[in-house]
């Protein structure tokens, strides 16, 4: 999945500034890049309704950046749940595999409607630059707990002959759409190449990157599968025993994704605050604007208090929006971009297949996601055998 999904990006890529060079435009982002191919695409009915590309990339935009929204709240409200949980039974030993819940607190769906005007305010800030420093600090705090979870999952691994190889079959449209939302960045792709010195050398760049971001994920995913066996928790941190130094893990990475919510929420502001304060006079448009903002962040709490389970609402992100961007239209849109100019049969198969396994990951991940929601397995730690790293 990550290699298909680096492909899918390193062709969105190309179709751009292909794109660029033949429109002689700067800069293209990626709705701007669906709809210039679609207006050059051989089908008359593509041509005419090229408008639609873009907005149907801005809505996907939308959907993955608040879907993601919706995962940060489901992951601060579990790990602060879980440090309230613990507090009256947290020592200075770090030896125990396993945490343990002494004291039942309030239910997790409460825990995610107290952090709402917390970050309410937080994404009134309208200009990154104010949080530039925060994030800073962020970044920071989560590198220094990955490290940690490194030096605690790596040692003192059980025997393994117990645990089994493979996940059942049903699990695997699961683990697609988790797979998917862990590899979906597609949407910053393009702002990050267009602010490279050497924008040529950004490919080399693309494949670096998530070559080791992918050594990261499977290293910590197969890690904490053998440190905590069959029953390990959709997050992580949620598996770190009842002591203050892994506690203290648990809350730098909440400041990391308390602050990291508002990047992740700033794409779709950008998109629909402008339609509406465009609507509206000057008076009222800082009004609007925040109004808004207010809105769109009690949708995801509302839908984050629906759907309260981690390992669930990643994969439902995932298998919805996540794979349209990274892997169903990228190969779509390189065959509209160079069809007339000549392209070779096997580029189209090559094309097609991808947006296939793209659309079956799209049918059979949301079907498994809602059906897993509807009737939960009875061992949910059987199904959630992969870990998820905040991005």
């Amino acid at each position: 999945m990550g290699i298909i999904a680096v492909h899918c990006m390193d062709i969105l890529v190309k179709c751009a500034n292909h794109i660029c060079q033949r429109n002689q435009r700067p800069f293209v982002d990626y709705g701007d890049a669906v709809m210039c191919g679609m207006e050059n695409a051989p089908s008359h009915w593509l041509r005419t309704n090229s408008v639609w590309g873009r907005r149907l990339v801005g809505f996907f935009l939308i959907l993955t950046q608040l879907g993601f929204c919706c995962v940060y709240f489901v992951f601060l409200a579990d790990n602060i749940k879980q440090v309230v949980e613990a507090a009256n039974a947290t020592s200075n030993d770090c030896s125990s595999n396993v945490t343990v819940v002494l004291k039942e607190s309030m239910d997790s769906r409460l825990y995610i409607l107290s952090f709402l005007p917390f970050l309410i305010l937080l994404v009134f800030m309208r200009n990154l630059r104010y949080l530039s420093f925060f994030s800073l600090l962020a970044n920071v705090a989560m590198l220094g707990s990955v490290v940690m979870i490194y030096q605690y999952i790596g040692r003192d691994i059980p025997d393994p002959t117990h645990l089994s190889y493979a996940a059942s079959w049903k699990t695997y449209p699961l683990f697609f759409g988790t797979a998917i939302f862990a590899f979906e960045g597609i949407g910053v792709i393009l702002p990050l190449e267009n602010k490279m010195k050497i924008p040529h050398q950004f490919p080399i760049v693309l494949y670096v990157g998530m070559a080791i971001v992918t050594v990261l994920y499977i290293s910590m995913g197969t890690l904490g599968y053998l440190r905590f066996g069959s029953m390990i928790q959709p997050s992580i941190t949620l598996n770190l025993p009842n002591c203050w130094l892994y506690q203290s893990v648990k809350l730098l990475y909440c400041f990391g994704i308390f602050i990291t919510f508002a990047l992740q929420f700033y794409v779709a502001a950008e998109i629909i605050v402008p339609t509406a304060t465009f609507r509206v006079s000057d008076r009222w448009a800082l009004l609007v604007d925040l109004s808004v903002r207010a809105a769109l962040v009690c949708i995801t709490c509302v839908l984050a208090i629906l759907v309260p389970r981690l390992d669930i609402v990643i994969s439902l992100v995932g298998s919805v929006s996540s794979s349209a961007l990274a892997l169903i239209i990228p190969p779509l849109l390189e065959i509209v971009t160079y069809y007339s100019e000549g392209l070779s049969r096997w580029t189209i198969a090559k094309d097609i297949f991808i947006s296939l396994v793209g659309l079956l990951g799209f049918g059979f991940g949301t079907y498994v996601t809602l059906w897993e929601l509807i009737a939960p397995d009875s061992h949910p730690g059987h199904v959630n055998a992969t870990l998820y790293v905040v991005q």
